[in-house]
Order: structure tokens, then C-alpha cells, then sequence
């Protein structure tokens, strides 16, 4: 089993959650940051002193407060330990099951679990500890189809942003205001209506409203 694992989130309850979880895996040494710029250089002290991580645990999702970070989002701590250490077993402990998110981690980032925080996620956790360990991949139950093939059509975040502010009730006029006050590009009104129509067209959707309910039952909205 792992000998010691960095988990990284930012509510207490939950590290305690996970902690416990652990303990119950027989692994004792377990080291826990609220930040990533701070687990970030608890890796690299643990590299340094010859005793490294062989589990990383993390959310993805954390809020903001008075300290000022380089690493915002578990997605980019990730990114960055991919980097130093590309084997490194990564489980991912979050509320997001949007589907393109999950499917990003796995395919970009090499994620090796991901666990949805839901009624049994701690007994999915100690499941994808047990798989991750034996080199299996494990994915909760409500994001399983996030890999299916159904889903390999070329959307991006602009898209799923697109759709999103479709569902919102939002014209592809206000949609165009929209991106443009986020600055988000493209953001002209020609834009939004041809990238629609090729998204209508992608997924064979009869209308909007179609298109809409297709990519929710897809879980990337």
C-alpha cells in the first residue's frame, strides 16, 4: 500500500474525511495543505529530503482569501507536478462531474482516479485508493461515461461555455455581450451564431433548445 500521501483541500472537514479514509488503508504517513502554492513546496521539500510523496490527493476547487497564490486550482497544481514527476499516482477528490472536466484530467493531465465528494465518497476514495495502488484506473460511478465514445467530438471550454449560456435563457446576442465583458474571444455576435450552428450540426441537434438538452445529458453542463 502507499506509504505517504499529500492531500490537498481546503476545508477541514473534508481532509479529516480523507484522513480517516487513509488510516482505514493502513497508511499513516499523511501530510495535508489548504494551498496548492503550499503542497507544492511540501513535494518538493519531500524530493529533497529523499522521502517523497507516492500518493497525491486533491480537489480542485479553492477559494480565494487574503494570501496571494501562484497555484489557483488543483487542475494547475496538477499540471505542474506532472512535470516533476510524470509517474506520480494522482487521485482527484472533487464535487465538479462535469464530464469534459473529468474527461481533460485523465486524457491531458494523466489523472489515475477521480472521485465524485458525494453520499459514498468515502467509500468510492478507499475503492480508488485500492485501484489506484494496483494500477487500475477508477472513475465514481456518475462520471463512468466521461471516457465514452460518444463524447469524441470537438468541444472545448468555449463551447461548453457557449451551451451554457444558452441554458441560461441568454440570446446569442446577449451571449456575444456576455463573452466580450469576460473577455472571452471570439466574442463577436457572427462568431457565437456560426460556432452554434456547427455545434447544432456536431451533436444533431434540431434547434437550440435540443442542443441544450443533448450536451446536459452528456454531463458537460
Amino acid at each position: 500500500m502507499f506509504k505517504k500521501v499529500l492531500i490537498v483541500d481546503d476545508h477541514d472537514d473534508i481532509n479529516s474525511g480523507v484522513l480517516n479514509v487513509l488510516k482505514a488503508n493502513n497508511i499513516v504517513n499523511i501530510v495535508y495543505s489548504q494551498y496548492c502554492d503550499d503542497a507544492h513546496l511540501k513535494f518538493k521539500r519531500a524530493i529533497f529530503d529523499q522521502e517523497p510523496f507516492d500518493l497525491l490527493i486533491t480537489d480542485l476547487s479553492f477559494k480565494k482569501d487574503h494570501r496571494e497564490c501562484k497555484i489557483l486550482s488543483g487542475e494547475a497544481l496538477i499540471d505542474v507536478l506532472r512535470t516533476e514527476a510524470p509517474e506520480l499516482p494522482i487521485i482527484v477528490y472533487s464535487m465538479n462531474s462535469l464530464f469534459q472536466k473529468v474527461r481533460t484530467l485523465i486524457t491531458k493531465h494523466r489523472v489515475n482516479a477521480y472521485v465524485c465528494k458525494d453520499r459514498k465518497g468515502s467509500l468510492e476514495l478507499s475503492q480508488a485508493i485500492k485501484a489506484v495502488y494496483n494500477k487500475i484506473q477508477f472513475l465514481s460511478p456518475q462520471v463512468k461515461n466521461a471516457l465514452s465514445s460518444k463524447l469524441d467530438l470537438e468541444i472545448n471550454d468555449y463551447d461548453v461555455e457557449l451551451v451554457k449560456q444558452l441554458s441560461n435563457g441568454l440570446s446569442q446576442a446577449e451571449i456575444s455581450a456576455y463573452l466580450e465583458q469576460n473577455n472571452m474571444s471570439p466574442s463577436s455576435l457572427s462568431s457565437v451564431e456560426k460556432r452554434l450552428n456547427k455545434l447544432k450540426d456536431q451533436f444533431k441537434a434540431n434547434n437550440a433548445i435540443h442542443l441544450v438538452a443533448i450536451v446536459k445529458d452528456l454531463g458537460l453542463i
